[in-house]
């Protein structure tokens, strides 16, 4: 099974449009990669994918990557450095646990999409959209 295909296009469009909702009302990005398996430590991988994707690049730093290595069972939530000062790591520990008790259960989609919609909740309140917000990264699932 290729990365693409772990999720079906209906999973995928609405893994896309929860994407498109959480940015709505903030100036942040969220983005989603999928792979099959991570060679380094997903952590050290999630970083490099982070870069790979521009995501360093946003003007607030405000960027939050949900990376997946679905054959290793391995995700990480990675924010940018000015989403990570305002909201710590019992934000995204808590968003990792929620996100995880779907992934147990198989519910993968769901579980992308409630902690696509709770980081952007928190992007919201801290990254408020403004008149002149340009969407500065695609919304689509990247794969690797």
């Amino acid at each position: 099974m290729s990365p693409q295909a772990f999720f079906d296009p209906a999973e995928e469009h609405e893994i896309v449009e929860a994407i498109r909702q959480a940015e709505l009302n903030t100036s942040g990005e969220i983005r989603v990669h999928v792979e099959r398996k991570c060679a380094d430590e997903p952590f050290d991988r999630a970083k490099v994918v982070f870069h790979d994707l521009g995501m360093d690049a946003t003007e607030l730093k405000n960027g939050v990557l949900f990376y997946l290595a679905v054959d290793d069972h391995k995700f990480v939530i990675m924010g940018d450095k000015g989403i990570d000062e305002r909201v710590g790591h019992d934000f995204w520990d808590c968003t990792r646990d929620l996100m995880q008790d779907h992934f147990r259960h198989g519910r993968f989609k769901e579980g992308l999409i409630d902690g696509i919609l709770r980081a952007g909740e928190k992007l919201k309140e801290f990254f408020p959209r403004s008149a002149d917000d340009k969407n500065e990264l695609p919304n689509e699932i990247s794969n690797g």
